[in-house]
């Protein structure tokens, strides 16, 4: 039984994977951890910032991806949807650890200004999110979430259980401690 109305954003082999995985069988499992795995490490990595705490979130993106798979509905992207659920899991790791409120040690950060804009052109992709994953996990995250995944400040303030005032201090925190580090390397 199909359980898909509007299958405009899959594939018939993709939604074939998802019907497959919704009833437990391996194959179609695999074929989906082996369509989006190597895109949700890289969320994983951006959030947690070491490729070990990466890979414990991946395991366990997939495990809540997998028990949640009756909840998507086959409209919207699948990819999109599955994005969300490693972002979570990030999260909730994160407050875990209480990772998301250790930031005061980088207070002086927030009177550096970079006078070189040059320095952001000779830097490499991979050297910038090597940079962003040794921000203090707070900064990272929030600078994850607004940057790269297009939260707004009030669903940030939301996932994190933090205010809006903050998210958009930790924003601006990331942003001058990143430029310093930009400023520094290059």
């Amino acid at each position: 039984m199909q359980l898909f109305t509007n299958k405009a954003h899959l594939n018939t082999r993709e939604a074939e994977w998802i019907e497959g995985a919704r009833r437990g069988e391996r194959r179609c499992q695999k074929a989906i951890y082996d369509l989006l795995s190597a895109k949700m490490f890289a969320v994983c990595l951006r959030y947690m910032g070491e490729r070990d705490a990466a890979e414990d979130i991946l395991q366990d993106g997939f495990v809540t991806l997998f028990s949640k798979l009756d909840s998507y509905s086959g409209e919207g992207s699948f990819e999109g949807w599955a994005r969300k659920i490693f972002v979570n899991t990030a999260l909730m790791s994160l407050r875990k650890k209480d990772a998301l409120k250790n930031s005061e040690d980088v207070d002086a950060a927030w009177n550096i200004t970079s006078d070189d804009p040059s320095a952001i052109q000779r830097i490499s992709y991979n050297d910038l999110l090597a940079l962003i994953a040794s921000l203090p996990p707070g900064f990272r995250t929030v600078f994850n979430m607004y940057v790269i995944e297009g939260y707004s400040h009030k669903e940030i303030a939301e996932a994190l259980g933090i205010s809006e005032t903050t998210s958009r201090s930790q924003l601006q925190r990331a942003r001058v401690l990143l430029q310093s580090k930009i400023k520094e390397k290059y």
